[in-house]
């Protein structure tokens, strides 16, 4: 394991009240040491105590750098598992250039992305689905993230993840065993008793494959295609919803010719919403391209929001239903009728007998004028259908985990097909081992420096 001392800004970039510059690694408490003045004498970092704070100065010589506070953690009790310090200094930008300039001449290195929560699994402080998850804790948006992401950092995906390696070891030792004994047809465990193991394990392992399409709603948002005719309203909705002009508003048909997202929170759940060119026949070759990416966005979509204007003939509408409504199969789908402020009473009476026969929820808006916007956020987050996420769920959100689960899965589907098979021990126990090894690949009992690498280069230095 590399015996480097790194260091690293791990505040977020630019200027602020205060900066924290993280220092770990053997050398990290001398290297600290030799460039710190303490206020108080007689009250150096080198006899400090660890998880105390310092007040003092950071020097080059006789050149003052910053008045600093000055953290210190002993190994094995820090977060990476190392000795650690952590330098608080004020917020400039020079001044943190300069204090980390200062560490790299004593001796220290600059971190890589990662680095220091990379320490922190080789050196057992953490297993890699909890080194993760500091990751996702970090890039956190809204209520359900966090916690999802708390949990998981905490332990509790890797907790169930070490029940079920448990129960497969036991599996696999009692199939094993008999192998041992094979000559003297001892049997050590009937397979009724391991049908039923095996079917424990099944269950828990598809639950928490079965969650990742809520967890990854919550990590990535759930996708929303704004769709219909040019004109209707979409982009002025869009940028509604965002609180800002994310799209063009324009009376000029055609104004949107590419798709615009934007991710918005509404009462905790994120919704990745998705303005699509309006569809129209035209000869415009970008417009049209534009129009091919619409369908493309419409598929990819859980949520449809079609927005229609009210302004346009009954006719119109329901030739463009003819070309949507195939697409909406499968999906949530709401309609936004928008401009109905234009219409008097009789109007929109008669307008809104229009697409009864479509399962769909029903607003009549004015995006213009803001009228029943609270309305359609109602039914969007009812569209998501988002269960409420409780501290101590365990939903799985990382692809990496997912791909595993599924792997295990099928690993422990052909150990119950061959129990019921009475196929040999040995295959059993084959089957057995490559369940486990998935799992193992998930908290990095099982791992290799490529899938180490993949995942942390995804870190911000100074994590």
């Amino acid at each position: 394991m590399n015996q480097d001392t790194i260091c690293a800004i791990s505040t977020p970039p630019g200027t602020g009240g205060v900066a924290v510059i993280r220092i770990s690694g053997p050398e990290a408490v001398p290297i600290s040491a030799s460039v710190f003045v303490p206020r108080v004498k007689g009250r150096g970092l080198l006899t400090q105590k660890a998880y105390t704070l310092n007040y003092g100065i950071l020097c080059r010589g006789d050149e003052q750098i910053d008045d600093v506070l000055v953290s210190l953690f002993r190994n094995p009790h820090s977060f990476t598992g190392e000795d650690t310090v952590e330098i608080a200094c004020h917020g400039s930008v020079y001044i943190q250039q300069q204090i980390l300039r200062l560490l790299i001449e004593k001796g220290a290195r600059t971190a890589l992305p990662g680095e220091f929560t990379q320490r922190a699994f080789l050196n057992g402080k953490m297993d890699l689905s909890q080194a993760e998850a500091v990751a996702d804790l970090i890039a956190s948006t809204s209520a359900g993230m966090h916690k999802l992401a708390l949990n998981q950092m905490r332990g509790g995906f890797s907790r169930e993840l070490n029940v079920l390696r448990t129960r497969l070891l036991d599996f696999a030792s009692l199939v094993e065993l008999e192998l041992d004994f094979s000559e003297e047809d001892v049997e050590f465990a009937d397979r009724a008793g391991l049908k039923q193991l095996a079917a424990g394990i099944e269950k828990l392992i598809k639950q928490l494959a079965d969650s990742f399409s809520i967890g990854n709603a919550v990590k990535n948002g759930i996708p929303v295609a704004i769709i219909g005719e040019t004109n209707a309203g979409k982009s002025t909705l869009l940028n509604l919803l965002a609180g800002e002009e994310r799209a063009i508003v324009s009376d000029i048909h055609g104004t949107t010719r590419d798709v615009i997202e934007d991710t918005i929170n509404l009462s905790g759940i994120t919704f990745r919403f998705i303005d699509t060119a309006g569809i129209r026949e035209t000869t415009d070759t970008i417009e049209n391209l534009g129009i091919e990416r619409t369908f493309g966005k419409l598929k990819q979509s859980s949520i449809v929001l079609w927005v229609i204007d009210l302004l346009s003939s009954t006719a119109r509408i329901e030739q463009f239903a003819e070309i949507i409504i195939p697409y909406l199969e499968g999906k949530q789908t709401i309609l936004a009728f928008n401009k109905s402020d234009l219409l008097d009473a009789e109007t929109l009476a008669a307008k809104k007998r229009l697409l009864t026969g479509l399962h769909a929820e029903r607003v009549y808006m004015s995006a213009k004028k803001q009228e029943n916007i609270t309305q359609l956020k109602d039914h969007l987050i009812k569209a998501a259908a988002i269960p409420e996420i409780r501290q101590n769920d365990i939903i799985i959100t990382n692809i990496r985990h997912y791909e595993a689960l599924t792997k295990a899965h099928a690993a422990i589907l052909r150990v119950s097909a061959g129990l019921d098979q009475n196929i040999s021990g040995d295959f059993l126990s084959q089957d057995v081992r490559e369940c486990m090894h998935y799992l193992g690949e998930i908290t990095g009992h099982i791992s290799n420096d490529e899938i180490l690498g993949n995942i942390f280069e995804r870190f911000c230095i100074g994590k």
